[in-house]
């Protein structure tokens, strides 16, 4: 199993930078590809990013592409969402997740939530226009 938490999240201005960060426990964590969902208000989840088991393989839609840099320490459990430029619209709870496996099983794969098998809590991030 893995046990997720996220910090990080806050309000910040357009144009400005948060780092979220994930901490894992559970040995699954250093077998596992991390993703990154966000959820609005009336909207549903949407994929946000992902890195491979490994750190070798990273995937971004277009909607965050350039901005957002997600990186991982699989000795200290760790996963950083780094989030630059950011704009109104990127204002949502953002979740990390656990999908087991070291095996990449592709950019399609990665971005439905349901292909994860753990979750965080969440933490929010405002950004003010």
């Amino acid at each position: 199993q893995v046990h997720l938490v996220e910090s990080g999240g806050g309000l910040v201005q357009a144009g400005g930078s948060l780092r979220l960060s994930c901490a894992a426990s559970g040995r699954a964590f250093r077998n596992s590809a991390m993703g990154w969902f966000r959820q609005a208000p009336g909207k549903e989840r949407e994929f946000v990013a992902v890195i491979s088991w490994s750190g070798g393989t990273t995937y971004y839609p277009d909607s965050v592409k350039g901005r957002f840099t997600l990186s991982r320490d699989n000795v200290g459990n760790t996963v950083w969402l780094q989030m630059n430029s950011l704009k109104p619209e990127d204002t949502a709870v953002y979740y990390c997740a656990a999908s087991p496996g070291t095996e990449y099983r592709g950019r399609y794969y990665y971005s439905q939530d349901f292909n994860y098998d753990y979750w965080g809590q969440g933490t929010q991030v405002t950004v003010s226009s």
